[in-house]
């Protein structure tokens, strides 16, 4: 697996660029990303890893069916308010707008594998450690990530959903 977690900040585009040639030639042909990528993360860079793995991919005309595509759709987060605003919640039309917005970032027509970066609840977070239920909030319910989940899939958009990030992983793909 080839994370992209930092292209498009620590590296640029032209050593990104280079280590996905390597991780390519090396054998790795499991690349995965997320909208927030890269990190740390920013207005001005949101986004990016996706856009160098898809430039990449056109770049060096990698036959699509010869790699596997993982990215993530971002959380509730009063952090990243450039996400969809924030998002405020991870509800169906988040979802759904997330992975038309990495499809579109990525330059294809599918994603291998998406992920529910971590779900619409409060969770301990970039080095939080501890949990605090006193921050516990209402959120949407899980069935609704699931079916937007589910409708990814139904639509050839995507070919495996998981659910993943300090919950179990649940696979959502009648395909794999």
């Amino acid at each position: 697996v080839a994370g992209t977690m930092t292209m498009g900040e620590q590296s640029g585009p032209p050593e990104s660029l280079r280590l996905l040639d390597a991780a390519f030639d090396a054998g790795v042909n499991f690349f995965d990303s997320a909208e927030m990528y890269p990190v740390p993360q920013r207005a001005e860079t949101h986004g990016r890893s996706e856009e160098l793995v898809g430039r990449w991919l056109r770049a060096r005309r990698v036959p699509r069916d010869s790699v596997v595509l993982a990215t993530k759709v971002a959380g509730p987060s009063g952090q990243m308010t450039w996400i969809r605003g924030g998002p405020v919640a991870l509800d169906s039309r988040n979802i759904t707008e997330a992975i038309d917005s990495s499809l579109r970032r990525l330059g294809v027509d599918y994603i291998d594998l998406y992920q529910i970066h971590w779900p619409d609840r409060y969770v301990p977070m970039f080095g939080e450690t501890d949990y605090d239920p006193s921050r516990q909030y209402a959120s949407i319910p899980m069935e609704e990530q699931l079916e937007a989940l589910g409708k990814g899939v139904e639509s050839g958009k995507v070919c495996c959903s998981v659910l993943c990030r300090r919950c179990s992983i649940l696979p959502i793909c009648p395909r794999c």
